[in-house]
């Protein structure tokens, strides 16, 4: 009876997790979307988009530091929730004004929500999850933001660009359209997450953390801090997300508008051709977490560090590959998403999942403040 109940708890917790993280993208890849058509409509410059999506990136960055270790003190059923709400009040807002001041201001508040996400949805699902499955049951969980940020750019990509859907609304449909279908995600998550098994009566996924979810045995911040700080695969990895993360939010907001101003495409064809470098990379997710714990004995790093190297070639040919025309700039961008979309999960995932249940935000949130800290750097170096 009670294995009965511990898996369907954990089909749940997974599918709705994996629902929600998905549709953070909802109201992330939406701007990449609409950043051609804000250019064209209200005559935004470059830098002038360039330092709205350094604002986000910028709250973003200090919100992942300071949710890690809210979600391990209120749970993170509060605290994804709470971003969850923040994000749609942003983006709704966002529909409202055009002025460069107010995009500003509402892009930071949607960049605290949006990082509540990831630190809080890893510390819920490894709470359900034991330690030796986690390397496969991480991968099919990682594909949410590879399947969710192809299916947020196809969606936001529709709403933004069909004039047949209220056509008066222009460019606000790509922000109020999006937020709509997160609010139903962000009720679906409130009423069905709990934070871990002891909060419906079963017993934890495994044993060996039993004693690190406990008040008595929980270290103090100052200890957490000195352990991650001393550990040096920590640094390594850190160093590694620091810089995949330029290359992935490059792609991810600038994608489309690389493809309008300099390929010449439309913005609707911009915006489903650059859908490609997730639904491709898909396969990529799900081969490399298999051969992670079949071929290499759950070593992430040889897998990843192979896929790098794929990712500095396929980087370095698309230019040529897409003055040849528009089929093999859509392979490029599939190739690009192929070799990208392992690694990063792999910097993250695979110390996450072979520490402790306690240490797994802080660790989180520290490799992402590094990581999004070049990333907010990066969007200036780009233009």
């Amino acid at each position: 009876m009670i294995r009965t109940r511990q898996s369907q708890w954990r089909y749940r917790i997974f599918a709705v997790t994996w629902l929600t993280y998905a549709g953070f993208y909802l109201c992330r890849k939406n701007i990449g979307v609409v950043l051609p058509l804000l250019e064209h409509d209200v005559g935004y410059s470059n830098t002038q988009l360039a330092n709205v999506i350094f604002a986000f990136s910028l709250f973003y960055a200090v919100g992942q530091l300071c949710c890690g270790v809210l979600s391990d003190r209120f749970g993170p059923r509060l605290i994804v929730g709470c971003g969850l709400f923040l994000v749609v009040i942003s983006n709704l807002m966002t529909g409202f004004v055009s002025s460069l001041m107010m995009l500003t201001l509402l892009a930071c508040f949607n960049g605290v929500g949006q990082s509540t996400g990831w630190p809080g949805l890893v510390k819920n699902m490894s709470c359900w999850f034991g330690r030796r499955e986690r390397g496969v049951v991480m991968a099919w969980w990682g594909t949410n933001y590879v399947i969710g940020g192809f299916l947020a750019t196809l969606f936001a990509t529709f709403v933004a660009t069909n004039t047949k859907i209220f056509p008066s609304l222009g460019w606000r449909r790509g922000f109020w359209a999006p937020a709509i279908l997160l609010f139903c995600i962000a009720l679906t998550f409130i009423v069905l997450v709990r934070n871990q098994p002891s909060n419906v009566g079963l017993p934890d996924a495994d044993e060996n953390n039993v004693e690190h979810l406990t008040r008595n045995a929980r270290p103090s911040s100052i200890l957490i801090l000195r352990d991650l700080l001393s550990d040096k695969s920590v640094w390594i990895i850190s160093a590694m997300y620091f810089f995949l993360k330029l290359t992935r939010y490059s792609f991810l907001f600038w994608l489309p508008v690389y493809m309008t101003q300099h390929l010449g495409y439309a913005p609707r064809e911009a915006g489903y051709t650059s859908s490609l470098y997730e639904l491709v990379g898909f396969s990529g997710a799900i081969v490399a977490g298999y051969a992670s714990d079949r071929l290499f004995q759950s070593r992430r790093f040889p897998v990843g560090a192979l896929m790098l190297w794929g990712l500095a070639l396929a980087s370095l040919a698309q230019p040529t590959l897409a003055a040849w025309g528009h089929t093999w700039n859509a392979v490029s961008i599939s190739l690009i998403g192929i070799m990208f979309n392992r690694p990063i999960v792999f910097s993250v995932r695979c110390r996450a999942c072979c520490r402790a249940i306690r240490m797994e935000c802080p660790f989180l949130s520290f490799c992402g403040l590094l990581s999004h800290w070049r990333r907010t750097v990066g969007h200036k170096m780009e233009l």
